[in-house]
C-alpha cells in the first residue's frame, strides 16, 4: 500500500494597511508571519531542493495576503520592522551576554540569524516579493499552488446572497491570475465552510476541486464509501478533498498535539511583556503597547508562571521524534485501511500556515523532518490533490454536508447571537446597497465607475471572516469593529453620492490610496445578471 499525504497549507491574513500612520500596531501580524513562517518556510523548501530532495506540499494564499505582500508601502515597512528587530538583537546580545546565559545566548543567535537570512532573502532573493519565491517552486513542480475567496468570507453565513457568495469565488480567482498568471485547480473553502449548492459557483469559476472540513461527509447523501481516505465528486463534477481529522489533530490538538510539548519554546513569553519599558520601549507601540517581539527565552515546561529555559538541543531532537511518530501512525493507518479500502489512501492533512515557525517555533523544522522521512519511505508519498486526480481513481458521486472546520463543526464561531451575529444584518444591507448600485448604475465609466469600483471592494473586505473571528473570540475585537464600521462608512458614502450624482473626488482617490485592493475589480460582478 502506498500512504499518499496531501498537506494543504492555508496562507492568509486579514486586509490591514493604514498609509494615515508611520507605524500601525495590526500591520505587526503580517510581518511577523513573514518573518517568522512564510520566509523560513521558503528557506526550508528551497534548501530541500537544493538537495534533490522531491516534495509535494499544496499552498492557499489568499488574495488579501497576496495583495499586502506585493504592496510596496508595506514591504519598505516589513524592511524597517526586520532592521528594528536586528537592532534589538544586538541590544538583547549585550544584555544577555553580560548575564552569562549560555542557553539563552543560543536561542537569541538563532532568532539573530533568522532576522538576518530573512532580510537578505527579502530584498536580494526575492526583490521584497516573496510571492516569487512560491511562483518558482510551483513551476518547479514542488507546489500547487491554490486560491480561495476574495476576503476569506465564511461562505456559508451568505447562502442567501447568491451575487456575492460567486463575487468572493470569482474575486479570488481573478486574482490568483493577476499574481500567478495561471488558472488555479483548487479551492480552499474559508474556515472550511461548505453548504449545499457552494459547488456551482466553483465550477462556473473553472475550479476542479475544493478542501473540506472532515465531518463533510458524515451526514452526506448518500452514505460514503471510503470515508475521508478519498476525494468525493459533486454532481456537477468538482471534487472534495476532506480533511484527515485524526492525523492533523497530532499536530493541530491545543492540548495534545505536538506543540503542546513542554520541551518547544513558550510562544506567550516574550521580552515584549516581560522586560522593563524604559529598556524595550523602542521597538514596541505609541503610547507604550506592549507587543510580541519574537524574542522569547523560554520553554513551555508545563502549566506554570515557572518556566525553564528554552534549550534548541533538546527541542531539535523532540522535532525528529515528533516526526518519526506521525510518519508512524500515518503507516498504522494505512495497515488498518489495507483490508477495507479498494484502493491506496490519501490523507488531506489541512493547517493554516501560520503555525509553522509562528504559533509553533519548531513547526517548520518538523515538516521539513516528515518530508525527509516520507522521501526515504517505499510506502509513503507527498501529493497535490491535482496530481492525486490525475491518476484516474473512480470517485463516488456524492453531495457534502454543510459544515466547516471551526469548533462544534458548523457556524458558532462566525454566527454567535452573544457575540457577532450582529455583524450580518450590516453586511446583508451593504450586499443589497452593492447590488442596486451595481444595477441602476451599470457600464459606468471614468469617475463614477472608479467610485462603484471603491465600493465592490468595501463590500467585499466588509464580508471578511476576520471580523466575527476575533470579536468571537474577544482578540482585536475594537479593532474590527472599528474596521466594520469604516467600511460601513465608505459604503454608504459611496451610495448616496451615487443617489445625489456626485462623485467627491479627494474622498475617492484617498479611499482607493487607503483600501488598494482588487486592482482589477469590475463592480458590475455585484450585478444580478453577472450570474445569469
Amino acid at each position: 500500500m502506498n500512504n499518499q499525504l496531501a498537506f494543504v497549507l492555508n496562507a492568509h491574513m486579514p486586509f490591514v494597511r493604514h498609509v494615515e500612520y508611520d507605524r500601525f500596531l495590526e500591520e505587526d501580524w503580517l510581518f511577523e508571519a513573514m518573518n517568522e513562517c512564510y520566509l523560513p518556510i521558503l528557506r526550508m523548501m528551497n534548501g530541500l531542493m537544493n538537495e534533490g530532495i522531491k516534495f509535494q506540499l499544496t499552498f492557499s494564499l489568499s488574495p488579501t495576503l497576496c495583495a499586502m505582500l506585493t504592496d510596496k508601502l508595506l514591504q519598505e515597512r516589513f524592511v524597517g520592522y526586520l532592521n528594528l528587530h536586528i537592532e534589538l538583537g544586538n541590544k538583547e546580545f549585550e544584555r544577555i551576554k553580560v548575564s552569562g546565559d549560555e542557553k539563552a545566548l543560543r536561542t537569541l543567535e538563532l532568532y539573530r540569524s533568522n532576522l538576518a537570512m530573512n532580510l537578505e532573502d527579502f530584498e536580494n532573493l526575492y526583490k521584497r516579493n516573496i510571492l516569487e519565491g512560491f511562483k518558482q517552486l510551483s513551476e518547479l513542480g514542488y507546489l500547487e499552488l491554490i486560491t480561495t475567496a476574495a476576503t476569506h468570507a465564511f461562505l456559508p453565513a451568505y447562502e442567501s446572497k447568491p451575487v456575492a457568495v460567486n463575487a468572493q469565488v470569482e474575486t479570488g480567482v481573478m486574482s490568483h491570475a493577476y499574481n500567478f498568471a495561471s488558472q488555479p485547480s483548487g479551492f480552499w473553502l474559508p474556515e472550511c465552510g461548505y453548504y449545499q449548492g457552494l459547488e456551482k459557483y466553483l465550477k462556473s469559476s473553472g475550479i476542479n476541486w475544493m478542501h473540506l472540513a472532515a465531518q463533510s461527509l458524515i451526514l452526506s447523501d448518500p452514505y460514503v464509501k471510503r470515508g475521508n481516505y478519498a476525494p468525493i465528486q459533486c454532481r456537477n463534477g468538482v471534487y472534495g478533498f476532506a480533511r484527515d481529522y485524526s492525523l492533523t489533530s497530532l499536530v493541530w490538538s491545543n492540548t495534545t498535539g505536538y506543540p503542546c510539548d513542554k520541551d518547544y519554546r513558550e510562544f506567550y513569553r516574550d521580552i515584549g511583556y516581560d522586560l522593563p519599558l524604559d529598556y524595550i520601549r523602542p521597538y514596541i507601540h505609541e503610547p507604550d503597547v506592549r507587543v510580541f517581539t519574537g524574542f522569547k527565552y523560554y520553554a513551555i515546561t508545563g502549566k506554570t508562571d515557572q518556566k525553564i529555559l528554552y534549550d534548541p538541543d533538546k527541542a531539535a531532537a523532540k522535532v525528529r521524534l515528533h516526526a518519526k511518530n506521525f510518519v508512524y501512525n500515518v503507516r498504522q493507518k494505512g495497515l488498518l485501511l489495507d483490508s477495507i479500502l479498494d484502493i491506496d489512501p490519501v490523507y488531506t492533512l489541512s493547517f493554516d500556515c501560520e503555525l509553522f515557525g509562528h504559533w509553533w517555533y519548531e513547526g517548520v523544522s518538523w515538516l521539513e523532518n516528515v518530508i525527509r522521512e516520507c522521501s526515504v519511505a517505499d510506502d509513503m508519498s507527498l501529493i497535490t490533490p491535482s496530481n492525486y486526480l490525475e491518476q484516474g481513481y473512480d470517485a463516488q458521486v456524492m453531495e457534502p454536508s454543510f459544515s466547516s472546520w471551526g469548533e462544534g463543526g458548523f457556524s458558532g464561531v462566525w454566527i454567535d447571537n452573544s457575540t457577532n451575529a450582529w455583524i450580518y444584518r450590516h453586511t446583508f444591507e451593504a450586499i443589497k446597497n452593492m447590488e442596486e448600485l451595481a444595477v441602476r448604475f451599470s457600464q459606468q465609466a471614468s469617475l463614477k465607475q472608479r467610485l462603484l469600483n471603491q465600493a465592490a471592494r468595501e463590500t467585499l473586505l466588509l464580508m471578511a471572516s476576520d471580523w466575527p473571528f476575533m470579536i468571537h473570540n474577544r482578540t482585536a475585537a475594537s479593532f474590527a469593529q472599528e474596521t466594520l464600521s469604516s467600511h460601513i462608512k465608505n459604503l454608504n458614502l459611496v451610495y448616496n453620492s451615487m443617489c445625489k450624482n456626485a462623485v467627491n473626488t479627494e474622498w475617492l482617490v484617498k479611499a482607493e490610496k487607503r483600501n488598494n485592493i482588487f486592482k482589477y475589480i469590475d463592480y458590475n460582478i455585484f450585478n444580478p445578471e453577472h450570474l445569469s
